[in-house]
């Protein structure tokens, strides 16, 4: 595999080149130092397999455009996009292949499938999802809750998210809670807690450190050398490898 990593400067990007090694062919980051090329134009094309983007939600126009006119896949691991850069995403995805997911790990892959079958076992049960992440998250709720929200609104598709709650008012049927914490240095914790009148199922997913991201981001990339045009995600990746 021949790839280009975005963020190559950022946590992720750094990890992401140590597990590559040699497979890096060209490195980008928005910061331009330590002599990394700051922008595509600077890189120049190359000819390659995919890019990997762990830069900033920002770039991704950039990222996509660079990856149609060289032919390269894309990899956005990037969150917080706007719903006019998920349109980017999903027009490219029409031209190229493009991995997008919300969280790059195989273990929140896993309990986006387990909540969405527990979901449809209690289907009066109430449903809310509780993300905890570092103090310097910027986006919130998590685009990994939002997975988990999707996940479960598969088997219940009347649901509506509702992020936080304050003020006076009952939870309605359709709710599906959304909250946020902020915290010191957590790296990711998600939640599902499923909730009847005589029991509660409580699915949790802890990420221990930030490797199992990149490893996660280097598995799409592999998945998505020689894929045709079109939207892949975590689930398309764990159906292939069963």
């Amino acid at each position: 595999m021949r790839a280009i990593i975005c963020g190559a400067n950022g946590a992720m990007g750094k990890l992401i080149r140590d597990i590559l090694g040699d497979e890096a062919i060209g490195l980008v980051s928005l910061d331009g130092e330590n002599g990394v090329p700051k922008t595509f134009e600077e890189l120049g094309k190359l000819q390659g397999d995919v890019i990997i983007d762990f830069s900033h939600h920002s770039a991704v126009a950039d990222v996509l455009t660079y990856a149609k006119e060289t032919g390269f896949a894309a990899v956005i691991g990037t969150t917080g996009h706007t719903p006019e850069e998920k349109q980017l995403i999903f027009d490219a995805a029409k031209e190229i292949p493009v991995f997008y997911s919300g969280n790059m790990s195989l273990g929140i892959a896993v309990l986006c499938k387990v909540a969405k079958q527990a979901a449809s076992f209690f289907p009066d049960a109430d449903i809310e999802i509780v993300e905890t992440h570092h103090n310097r998250k910027v986006d919130a709720p998590s685009g990994t809750a939002l997975m988990l929200f999707n996940a479960v609104k598969e088997a219940r598709p009347e649901a509506v998210a509702h992020c936080g709650r304050t003020g006076e008012g009952k939870r309605t049927k359709e709710e599906i809670g959304i909250h946020s914490l902020r915290m010191g240095g957590v790296v990711g914790v998600h939640e599902v807690h499923i909730c009847t009148p005589s029991q509660t199922l409580t699915l949790r997913h802890q990420a221990e450190t930030r490797g199992m991201l990149a490893d996660g981001a280097v598995d799409a990339a592999r998945f998505m050398v020689g894929k045709q045009p079109g939207l892949y995600n975590m689930e398309n990746l764990l159906s292939e490898a069963k």
